[in-house]
């Protein structure tokens, strides 16, 4: 099947939709599929206001629909709320072509953290985006019934996986992470307003807090807390080390729709503290970790858990099976002509 995936987050950005997305291309293209990605870089961008390490593609309806028609897609997916994938959706839409979209982030709540826009003002626009699309694809119970709350029934289950090569018990603990006074508390992930950082940061549970990625709010948070360790961003082989340097990995956020890092940690034998909202209420429960308001005390609680039964539940999570739903979940859009 040849596949079409328009989408505003791609690289350079280092975020959980990128490599949802890029894993599940490569799933797809083992599978026999040829996938094509229209992502910003294609055409001229301009940083994203108060977030300028996001480019948005300035692309016309036309500029997009030209691409897609070359390709001449068996099935059209839309992942992001963001210009690219409006100006496909007005494409499609305009030749009665069927498309699905997907909700990876809780976006109300994540424009409301770093603009103070009410979230359901935002939400006005989510309805607008995902109304037309014949299947909005969605991370966990929780995301789903959120969008159905909201008047979005069509939806359907997308679940995450994790590179188990990379990402497993028994690596060699990361050198800048040895001897430093336990327990390791470890975070990572995108160093942002949204991520609610500050939260785990001023945590009192005694050890050392590890922090582990990059963006606008490391420079203020290095500062405030100059007892954590900030060692910036890590990928593959770097991160599983740092993953297993951990004795508890600490979720913070409270907007996510998953947390990719949750599975990762879990998949390393790592323990995870969050609070109890979407994302970990889906993933977690008390033999993997411990969820609770009191971020303190679910760090402590996370900490008695058993890593063999941590990594035996991450290794559940697989990009291949990530696929399968994923696929499983696209619409056909079988004998439409389409049209210039």
């Amino acid at each position: 099947m040849r596949i079409a995936i328009v989408t505003d987050a791609w690289e350079p950005q280092v975020n959980g939709v990128v490599r949802t997305l890029q894993s599940v291309q490569r799933e797809l293209e083992k599978m026999g599929h040829e996938v094509m990605v229209i992502s910003p870089d294609r055409f001229y961008s301009v940083p994203c206001p108060t977030y300028p390490e996001i480019r948005l593609a300035l692309a016309r309806v036309a500029q997009v629909g030209a691409l897609l028609r070359e390709f001449e897609p068996e099935a059209i997916h839309l992942a992001t709320e963001g210009p690219l994938c409006v100006a496909a959706r007005r494409w499609c839409l305009r030749r009665q072509l069927p498309f699905t979209t997907a909700y990876h982030t809780q976006f109300p709540d994540y424009v409301s953290a770093r603009s103070g826009v009410p979230a359901e003002w935002i939400w006005r626009y989510i309805r607008w985006f995902h109304g037309p699309s014949a299947a909005i694809l969605a991370s966990t119970p929780s995301i789903r019934q959120s969008l159905v709350d909201h008047g979005l029934p069509q939806v359907r289950h997308w679940g995450r996986g994790v590179d188990l090569d990379n990402f497993r018990p028994g690596i060699v603990p990361h050198p800048k992470m040895r001897g430093l006074e336990g327990p390791i508390q470890l975070y990572v992930g995108r160093v942002a307003v949204e991520k609610n950082l500050e939260a785990f940061l001023k945590s009192s549970y005694p050890g050392t807090k590890v922090v582990v990625g990059d963006g606008p709010a490391r420079t203020a948070l290095e500062a405030k807390y100059p007892e954590a360790r900030f060692l910036g961003a890590m990928f593959g082989a770097e991160l599983a080390s740092a993953y297993n340097a951990a004795d508890v990995f600490v979720f913070p956020s409270r907007t996510d729709t998953f947390g990719l890092v949750m599975i990762e940690a879990l998949a390393c034998g790592v323990p995870v503290a969050a609070y109890p909202v979407t994302g970990p209420v889906d993933i977690l429960d008390d033999r993997v970790g411990a969820m609770g308001e009191d971020l303190t005390d679910s760090i402590g609680r996370a900490l008695t858990c058993d890593r063999a039964a941590c990594a035996a539940y991450g290794s559940t999570f697989t990009w291949a099976s990530s696929a399968r739903q994923f696929l499983s979940a696209l619409v056909y859009i079988g004998d439409v002509r389409i049209a210039a």
